[in-house]
């Protein structure tokens, strides 16, 4: 898990921590779009963790707790997004949420990622080096994809110490998003084996879908959660109106009496719901994905 105890204010200034609008869109072709992915590091320290994919869990009765989940995807030839509006709004009202962030957004966004890393409120996850489809990709370059964000994260945390020295040093991630919600029997097994507990979702917000306006998004959202829910959104500017969604969902669920925690906090407090598999809302679902990433994948790196 990587939270601090730090707070960001001590490290950086309201001008730095404010998003700005001009960060939110991708950029195809822009500078560190083409990233080779980093060198792996030692092999990680690995503790037991659930086998399969957890899509929820299950808490004790009268709990009412919810996860908030943003991805911060980057794929090959481009550089991604930074929603601002959307993580200065989670600050402003004290709700806790997870990032699951690409090594190569860590990269392109190293200001950005040490500023989520060191807040208290938020942890961040793997979601692989450049957003590969992992139910495609097999051998040396699924598991490159895996643990080159191992990389980029220490890369990320060496650069935070220099600039705010009341940062802890150490810890690795221990949560994990395939892209797309989909793997294989090989690339499930191999996350689990490195440590990482693979985190699914029970309410998908929609989010990256362009008719999805931020009205229809939290009547969406609001009307799937329940306690235990891990919702997924996103944070890399393809989440077109996740922050003014916010604005509506977090505070009708407080009204409902929710708290929010990470994904680690909801683990902590009840029993995960296991899959043997991956898949976004029905197995099976996510082949849709196969055939243009076979393509890719025959041809060279994304």
């Amino acid at each position: 898990m990587a939270t601090e105890t730090s707070q960001p204010q001590a490290c950086f200034s309201p001008t730095d921590l404010a998003g700005r609008p001009q960060e939110k869109p991708p950029q195809h072709g822009a500078a560190g779009s083409r990233l080779n992915p980093p060198a792996a590091l030692a092999p990680r320290r690995v503790n037991a963790v659930t086998t399969g994919s957890i899509r929820r869990v299950d808490l004790p009765p009268g709990e009412k707790y919810v996860a908030l989940t943003f991805d911060l995807c980057e794929a090959g030839g481009e550089v991604a997004g930074y929603d601002g509006a959307l993580v200065d709004y989670l600050r402003a009202n004290g709700v806790r949420a997870t990032f699951f962030a690409g090594g190569k957004w860590l990269v392109t966004h190293s200001p950005r990622a040490a500023q989520l890393v060191v807040d208290p409120l938020f942890e961040m996850g793997n979601h692989t080096w450049s957003h590969w489809n992992l139910r495609v990709a097999t051998g040396a370059g699924m598991r490159a994809q895996v643990d080159a964000v191992d990389a980029a994260y220490a890369h990320t945390r060496t650069n935070l110490i220099k600039v705010c020295p009341v940062a802890r040093p150490g810890g690795q991630l221990g949560l994990f998003r395939f892209p797309y919600g989909s793997c294989s029997p090989e690339s499930l097994a191999y996350v689990n084996q490195r440590g990482y507990r693979a985190i699914q979702w029970d309410v998908d917000s929609g989010d990256p879908w362009l008719p999805m306006t931020g009205a229809r998004m939290a009547k969406s959202v609001l009307a799937q959660v329940k306690p235990g829910s891990i919702v997924l959104m996103h944070a890399n500017g393809r989440g077109f109106h996740t922050a003014e969604a916010l604005a509506e969902i977090i505070p009708a669920l407080k009204a409902k009496g929710f708290g929010f925690l990470t994904v680690s906090q909801l683990l902590a407090r009840g029993k995960p719901v296991v899959a043997a598999t991956c898949y976004g809302e029905r197995p099976g679902d996510t082949a849709v994905y196969d055939k243009r990433w076979r393509a890719l994948v025959n041809r060279a790196a994304p």
